[in-house]
C-alpha cells in the first residue's frame, strides 16, 4: 500500500489548480461499515473468480484488509466494524449487505443461497445503530438486490446494475424508497458480474465516474457515453485487475494495486490514487469497494 497524504498535503491539494484544467478535487469525510475476513474462505463457487481448489491464506487476507481500514481512518474517515459469523465466509464483502441513502436503508436479498443469511446480520446492525446516522428503519426487499455491489450513488441519481445478480425490480424498489432517479445499466461480462466491478464513482458531487465499456450492453454503453462524456475509461487490464472496484472520497481514490493506466489517469484528473493490495480477497471475486459499505446519513446525503 502506498503512503497517503497528510491532512496538510490534502488541504494544499484542495486549494491548488489542476494543471490540466480539471476541477479541484475535495475530500468529503465518509462513514464506512466493514467486516474482517476472520472466516474468509473459498469453499464454493458462485462467481468466475472463485476456485475452491485454491488455498486461502486467512492471515494474509486479514493483514491486507486491516491495511485498507488503516488507510481509510488515516484519511479521516469513520470505519465501523461488523462482527463476522463463522458460517458466512463472504461477509468480508460488506458492500453487498445493505444500501443506505440519506439515512434510509434497503436490505439486501442475495441471489445465491450461500450468502442469504448475511442480509439479516446487516439488517440487525442498521436497526441497532441507525439512530447515530439519522436512520434505523430498514426496508425488507421483495426483489433480489446485492446492495452496493449493484447500486452506485451520484449527487441526486443512482446508477444500478442488472444482468447477473440484482434485478430491475429492485431498481424500482430503491427509487421508491429514496425518491431518486435510478438509471438501469445492463451488465454482460460474467467476470464483472456486479456494477462495482465495472464502474466506479470518483466524485459524487460532480457525478464523475470511471468505467469499462465492454462490461455493458450496447444500449448501456451508449447511455453512459451520453450521460458522462467526461468519464475516465478503463482498459481491459485494469478492469480485470478489479481496478474499478475502488472507493473515492472525492480526492483520494483507494484503488486495487493491480490497476496501472487508471492510476495515471486518476492522477492526471486531479485525484490522489492510493494503491491497496487485496490480492487474497480477489480470490473471492472482490476488492476495495466490495469490502466497503458506505453509511450515508440523513444529514449529509
Amino acid at each position: 500500500m502506498e503512503p497517503y497524504p497528510s491532512m496538510v498535503t490534502t488541504l494544499a491539494a484542495e486549494t491548488a489548480l489542476n494543471h490540466a484544467g480539471h476541477p479541484v478535487r475535495r475530500v468529503r469525510l465518509r462513514h464506512y461499515l466493514m467486516c474482517p475476513p476472520t472466516y474468509f474462505d473459498v469453499a464454493y463457487s458462485i462467481n468466475p473468480w472463485m476456485d475452491p481448489t485454491r488455498d486461502v491464506d486467512r492471515d494474509l487476507a486479514l493483514r491486507q484488509w486491516s491495511g485498507l481500514v488503516d488507510a481509510y481512518r488515516d484519511s479521516g474517515h469513520r470505519v465501523d466494524v461488523l462482527e463476522p459469523v463463522p458460517e458466512l465466509p463472504d461477509m468480508v464483502f460488506a458492500a453487498n449487505g445493505a444500501t443506505v441513502v440519506a439515512g434510509r436503508t434497503l436490505a439486501a436479498r442475495f441471489a445465491n443461497p450461500q450468502r442469504e443469511a448475511e442480509a439479516a446480520v446487516h439488517t440487525a446492525w442498521h436497526r441497532r445503530h441507525g439512530i447515530l446516522y439519522g436512520g434505523g428503519e430498514v426496508q425488507r426487499p421483495i426483489a433480489v438486490n446485492e446492495a452496493e455491489g449493484d447500486f452506485a450513488m451520484l449527487s441526486t441519481r443512482i446508477l444500478a446494475g442488472y444482468g447477473f445478480r440484482t434485478t430491475v425490480d429492485a431498481h424500482r424498489e430503491l427509487a421508491t424508497l429514496t425518491g431518486r432517479q435510478v438509471i438501469s445499466l445492463e451488465l454482460v461480462e460474467s467476470r464483472l458480474f456486479h456494477l462495482d466491478l465495472a464502474l466506479a464513482v470518483l466524485d459524487d458531487e460532480r457525478d464523475h465516474i470511471a468505467y469499462y465499456p465492454e462490461a455493458f450492453s450496447a444500449h448501456s454503453r451508449q447511455l453512459l457515453a451520453e450521460l458522462f462524456p467526461d468519464a475516465l475509461i478503463a482498459n481491459e487490464h485494469d478492469a480485470y485487475s478489479l481496478g474499478l472496484n475502488a472507493v473515492s472520497d472525492g480526492l483520494h481514490v483507494f484503488i486495487p494495486s493491480g490497476a496501472r493506466q487508471l492510476r495515471e489517469d486518476l492522477a492526471a484528473a486531479g485525484y490522489w490514487p492510493i494503491s491497496i493490495d487485496l490480492s487474497e480477497l480477489i480470490k473471492g471475486g472482490g476488492s476495495v469497494k466490495c469490502c466497503t459499505q458506505e453509511v450515508r446519513s440523513g444529514a449529509s446525503s
